[in-house]
């Protein structure tokens, strides 16, 4: 039998469940979660409801990495019908297992390309399949890496809060400015780029919330993604923390704000989850790769 030339890893980050997994032909590995001590695995021995439950008994949750034998096993295991892969992990930024793998693919002597694309939940879903997509063309993963890094920049995610109690807790915000923003009612957003998860800007109230990430995405769209908007090139995504009902409402508002650009929505993955509580809505968008 002929080996595949290039096969596709993730992290569950990336939104994609071990069923899409399956069904996609490539491999997600789960994230890690240790809740009140015991370890879990997201998607495998986790489910989104079950997360949500914990965080509402405020339990205590930390978010760890794959394990380095895990990813290695995953790779020999792989390497074994295929003769190259493309690893795509989370943001560098916003954890260390991008860097775990950098050190881990120098024991495969090339075969193993990581890439560093700065993305997380939605946006890293497309770098997914954005190299599936490549990886179809004939390019090699060399070749797939160096384009899903060139383009890295070109995304952008926006996030409102339902509470402040975990950017609190994180010591993202002091208890002051939490209490009082809990008073006002304020919602934050905020917005990853890149690599950093920072503060946009404040709205009184959800309704106000929505509506400043709405026009901070048509800016978007109209400004500095523009080229890529004519050609119809970008990709709108919507993400959610545990209030389903709440966002298919928003994924409506944003498909009639945004007449045309088909939505693409996803649970939100649970390692930004728990650094910012449940009842959180996303909005993103990134470029989806031109194929030879």
């Amino acid at each position: 039998m002929e080996k595949t030339r290039v096969k596709i890893v993730t992290d569950s980050n990336s939104g994609i469940t071990q069923k899409q997994a399956e069904e996609l032909g490539i491999t997600v590995l789960a994230m890690p979660f240790y809740i009140d001590e015991q370890l879990y695995f997201e998607d495998i021995t986790l489910t989104q409801e079950e997360f949500y439950r914990h965080l509402e008994k405020d339990a205590a949750i930390s978010t760890s990495q794959p394990s380095p034998a895990d990813v290695m096993e995953t790779w020999e295991k792989l390497l074994k019908d295929c003769e190259e892969i493309v690893h795509i992990p989370m943001s560098s930024g916003l954890s260390n297992s991008c860097q775990t793998a950098f050190v881990l693919a120098k024991e495969f002597n090339g075969k193993v390309q990581v890439v560093d694309n700065q993305r997380i939940s939605v946006t890293q879903r497309q770098s997914v399949m954005d190299a599936m997509a490549l990886a179809k063309a004939g390019k090699c993963a060399a070749e797939i890496k160096e384009v899903l890094e060139r383009e890295a920049g070109e995304s952008s995610i926006y996030i409102t809060l339902e509470t402040l109690k975990y950017l609190k807790k994180g010591g993202r915000i002091t208890p002051a400015a939490a209490a009082l923003g809990t008073v006002l009612n304020l919602k934050p957003v905020l917005q990853i780029q890149g690599d950093k998860l920072d503060a946009f800007s404040k709205a009184r109230g959800k309704k106000q919330a929505k509506r400043t990430m709405l026009q901070a995405m048509k800016a978007d769209l109209e400004g500095r993604f523009r080229q890529y908007t004519e050609k119809g090139l970008m990709c709108l995504e919507a993400a959610y923390a545990g209030n389903p009902e709440e966002a298919l409402e928003w994924k409506e508002e944003l498909e009639k704000q945004f007449p045309g650009m088909p939505v693409h929505m996803d649970p939100l993955s649970l390692s930004v989850a728990c650094h910012i509580g449940q009842g959180a809505l996303a909005v993103a968008v990134s470029k989806k790769v031109e194929v030879e």
